[in-house]
């Protein structure tokens, strides 16, 4: 003990404090080191948590994203498909509106071209009258007398056949 004493350890002193600290450490590990501990192993569980959650919404919000962009091609794809149909039926509406515009005319064109017939018959015939009426009166100025009609017709009719065998000839 005197070994001790000379370094001025006091052995009893030194087992009262051992005995202090060893209590006190005992204490403290039970009362703070353990909640420490375990507040911490808690915090670590709740930040891995958050990362996985993070990690899960951030795959998520990819899957959406990607999600979405096959929803607006697919949209795009629609929207042009439309657009050719709108075109294509608008092609088709043109060509059949010109078609009928196209048989109109010739409709019209035809129903014309008949018209002109109907009043340039009608015309010769006129003419044919006025010019047997003229013949008539020409012949009975000539002849000084008056012909039957169906006589002077037959003269009308042999004299306009041959001024028409002359315009062939010509």
């Amino acid at each position: 003990m005197d070994a001790l004493g000379s370094l001025g350890i006091n052995l009893p002193g030194l087992i009262t404090q051992l005995v202090s600290f060893v209590i006190l450490f005992a204490v403290l590990y039970k009362l703070l080191y353990k909640p420490v501990l375990g507040m911490l192993d808690q915090r670590s569980n709740r930040i891995k948590e958050s990362l996985e959650t993070a990690e899960r919404v951030s795959r998520e919000a990819a899957d959406s994203q990607e999600e979405m962009q096959k929803q607006l091609e697919t949209a795009r794809s629609e929207g042009q498909q439309l657009i050719a149909q709108a075109r294509e039926t608008a092609d088709r509406f043109r060509q059949e509106e010109l078609a009928k515009a196209r048989q109109d005319i010739d409709a019209e064109r035809v129903r014309a071209q008949a018209n002109i017939q109907r009043e340039r018959d009608a015309a010769i015939e006129d003419l044919r009258r006025e010019f047997a009426g003229l013949a008539i009166t020409a012949a009975e100025h000539v002849i000084r007398r008056s012909i039957d009609e169906s006589t002077h017709r037959e003269l009308i009719d042999q004299v306009l056949e041959e001024g028409a065998q002359m315009n062939r000839n010509n």
